[in-house]
This record gives structure tokens, C-alpha cells and sequence, in this order.
């Protein structure tokens, strides 16, 4: 029987396989800093050679990039699969909104459903973390901070999942779920009791995770995703007896 030698592995690609592992899981983001290259071989117990070797190689694959002036990021493209010509497309085709929503319906269902069934502790406070900063925003008005603060929290749920695909795949809708959101808020926020009622299924979604209850965690995103849509669909409804108003009393004149 022929035997096969066994090589030990070479450093940097022990070094480069931890990297992405920490960018698969999440621990390291799209555009985040990595530490100083002392500070991150002293973190790894491992020469300044080796780690910068590992640092070309992942380089090399598109995901890390220095800056000019100074220090190595991830790559910002990762999981950029929306171009802005097609956010643009999305944003201005109505029906591309209702298309998103239910995409958002199978999508933040079963994100919801794994991250009642999987989180830690950790996650749950992590959760929780964002929802008291999308609380802050939402009782001072800060419109285009609470939209943010919207994301977060849904990436944090997509976090606790501890399923990567699930994860990136928020991740790369990063920008396009916020261009949705905020238009979906600027259209349906004016009234105040929408605004109450959404935030209030925030944290109908926040306390399922967190009890572990995975199927009122999906129903629950299921739950304000429909609210969502239905106080779009009056929105709608609502400024098409406007206009219609409006060109009676044109009429008239």
C-alpha cells in the first residue's frame, strides 16, 4: 500500500484560514479595520512574516485591501451583488417594492425562526443593544438614524442565526434593505400611529428571539412585514384620493 506524505501545513495559510473564517462568521465586516500588524500577530502568537504573507494571499483573493494612508480593510465589495443602477430600478418601479417586501417575508422568516432556535446569550444582548438605540431614535425623530439603527437591528437578528449564508446574504441586501426601509418609512411614518405599531413589532420580534420561541419569532417578522405592506397599500390608496381631489378642485376653478 502506497502511503502519502503528510505535510504539515505552512503558517501563513493557518493564518489565512482563521482570517476567513473570522470573515465567514462575521466577526470581521465588510469595511472594518484590521488591527495594526504588531497588534494582530501578537494576537495570533505568530511572526510579522508569516501574518504578512497571509495578508497578501487574502489580498490577493479580493478580500482585505490596504488604504492610502495607511492600515488593511476588508473588502467593502463582499456579497455586493445589487449595482446601483438596479437599487435605482428597485427604488423608482412601485411594484419592484412589493416584490422586495415578500422577498423580505421569506427571507427575514426563517432568519427570525433559526436565531430564537440558535442564539447566545451574547446575541440576545446584542439584539437587545440594538434595539435600545433604534429606541433612542425613534422617541427623538431622527429619521435617517432611525433607518440605520433599522438595519442593525435586522443584521442582528441575521447575526444570531450562526448560519453564514443567512448572515451574507443580509449583508450583501445591506444597501438595498435600507433604501427600502427608509422609503417604506418616509411614506407610512407621518402618521404616528404607524410609526407606534412598527416599533412596537420590533419588540414583539426582540422578546420571541430572545424567550426562544422560533415559530412567534417567524411569525412575528411575517406579522410586521404584512403590517408593513398593508400601510403602504393605504398609503397608496390614500394619495390617489388626494390627487384625484386635487384635480376635481382644478376643475372647478
Amino acid at each position: 500500500m502506497a502511503y502519502q506524505r503528510v505535510k504539515p501545513p505552512k503558517l501563513s495559510d493557518v493564518i489565512m484560514g482563521q482570517l476567513e473564517a473570522m470573515i465567514l462568521e462575521g466577526t470581521l465586516k465588510p469595511g472594518q479595520k484590521l488591527p495594526p500588524e504588531r497588534e494582530l500577530a501578537k494576537e495570533f502568537e505568530v511572526s510579522r512574516p508569516s501574518l504578512r504573507e497571509a495578508m497578501q494571499k487574502l489580498a490577493a483573493k479580493g478580500l482585505l485591501v490596504s488604504r492610502q494612508g495607511g492600515g488593511t480593510y476588508v473588502s467593502e465589495d463582499l456579497g455586493g451583488s445589487f449595482s446601483d443602477p438596479l437599487l435605482e430600478l428597485f427604488r423608482t418601479h412601485p411594484e419592484a417594492q412589493y416584490d422586495l417586501l415578500e422577498f423580505r417575508h421569506a427571507l427575514e422568516g426563517v432568519t427570525a425562526y433559526y436565531a430564537a432556535l440558535r442564539s447566545t446569550s451574547a446575541d440576545r444582548e446584542a439584539i437587545r443593544k440594538c434595539y435600545r438605540t433604534l429606541e433612542g431614535y425613534h422617541a427623538t425623530k431622527e429619521f435617517e438614524k432611525e433607518v440605520a439603527a433599522d438595519v442593525d437591528f435586522h443584521l442582528s437578528i441575521a447575526a444570531a442565526t450562526h448560519n453564514m449564508v443567512l448572515l451574507h446574504m443580509m449583508r450583501a441586501l445591506f444597501r438595498l434593505l435600507q433604501q427600502h426601509i427608509g422609503d417604506n418609512l418616509q411614506n407610512i411614518y407621518p402618521k404616528v400611529d404607524y410609526r407606534k405599531k412598527i416599533h412596537e413589532q420590533h419588540q414583539v420580534l426582540m422578546d420571541a428571539i430572545c424567550d426562544g420561541d422560533p415559530e412567534r419569532a417567524r411569525k412575528a417578522a411575517h406579522d410586521h412585514l404584512v403590517y408593513v405592506e398593508e400601510a403602504l397599500l393605504e398609503q397608496g390608496r390614500e394619495n390617489t384620493r388626494l390627487e384625484r381631489s386635487l384635480r376635481r378642485s382644478d376643475l372647478s376653478r
